[in-house]
């Protein structure tokens, strides 16, 4: 029989504080999540900010070099600033690879003639601002799932309730996934808990949410978990890769993005920006291959979802009336 204690994951530098007589705690197994993807596997990959058809090129000759696995890729300027045959191209080539392809959805509040977004405050940050950035949104998502999108990112609360009735009404394929993004991600169990039930299949939450903060929102919630091990400067810059063995004990199923510090902001992407919109795109694959390679080396990179794995499992809505 095999020896647990021989196979278990280590904590980085364990072995060495021990000699020192600096060992941590033994992890409790009360902050574990209990919760798994739908088929089984506690974490899936995504690689974030990929604009367009050639950046999409770029991660996808880039993970095929590195080995990096990935189960969605995501696009932060929106289906708006897309062309149909960019569209039709990205959804082409991740079906292709068994890849989910996710596109941001309409008018957001940062770039609306409001200013309330440029002051101090941040005034309504990302939300659509009116009833015609609502229908912005909800014109890219019916344009987008009828090229054969079927994840939409949304950055609204009322925009998610308006998408989640549209695809319970049919008017939206039933199995489109509605991802919520980290600029407007929950900091509390109660709230993760209202997004889940808005309709909401997978949660981006702040990178600056503590390990315990995980274990709070999981004791309520198993929707899909969203979550950067690098973030870009403008969601703080964090550099958590030491903690992703921990963050997925902690947080499963989780989706471990990919993300970029200490990079220029690229929406909403065009061609003035496609030098750095590469460059940056190649790095993101490299800095998961660095995240992975440290999983792997504290042997704790078992329990990868399937490839080709995309949907969330059950979740708890709210009741829509008639």
């Amino acid at each position: 029989m095999t020896d647990a204690s021989a196979t278990a994951p280590r904590r980085p530098g364990e072995q060495t504080l021990a000699a020192l007589g600096m060992s941590a705690p033994a992890p409790d197994p009360a902050d574990a999540s209990p919760h798994t993807f739908p088929g089984g596997g506690r974490w899936r990959t995504e690689v974030p900010s990929c604009e367009g058809p050639e950046a999409l090129a770029v991660v996808l000759k880039e993970a095929s070099r590195l080995d990096v696995p990935i189960h969605r890729i995501s696009q932060g300027s929106g289906v708006w600033m897309l062309t149909d045959a960019e569209i039709t191209e990205m959804v082409e080539a991740t079906a292709e690879r068994d890849i989910e392809l996710c596109l941001f959805t309409g008018p957001r509040g940062t770039w609306d003639i409001g200013g309330s977004t440029r002051t101090d405050s941040g005034g309504a940050g990302l939300r659509a601002r009116g009833h015609d950035a609502v229908a912005g949104c909800v014109e890219d998502a019916v344009r987008a799932t009828e090229l054969g999108v079927k994840c939409l990112l949304v950055a609204d609360e009322g925009v998610l309730w308006t998408l989640h009735r549209a695809r319970a009404a049919g008017l939206l394929p039933a199995d489109t996934t509605l991802k919520l993004s980290a600029l407007v991600g929950p900091v509390n169990p109660a709230s993760f808990a209202v997004y889940e039930r808005l309709g909401a299949d997978s949660i981006n939450v702040p990178s600056d949410l503590t390990l315990d903060h995980l274990t709070e929102i999981r004791r309520v919630s198993a929707t899909p978990m969203d979550m950067y091990i690098e973030a870009p400067d403008d969601l703080g810059g964090y550099v958590r890769m030491y903690e992703v063995a921990e963050l997925i004990r902690r947080g499963a199923p989780l989706y471990l993005k990919f993300g970029l510090a200490k990079a220029p902001g690229i929406y909403p992407y065009g061609h003035h920006l496609r030098e750095l919109t590469l460059a940056t795109a190649k790095e993101r694959v490299r800095r998961g291959r660095l995240a992975l390679d440290l999983l792997a080396r504290h042997g704790a990179d078992g329990d990868m979802a399937p490839l080709g794995s995309r949907l969330p499992g059950d979740q708890r809505r709210f009741e829509i009336s008639s």
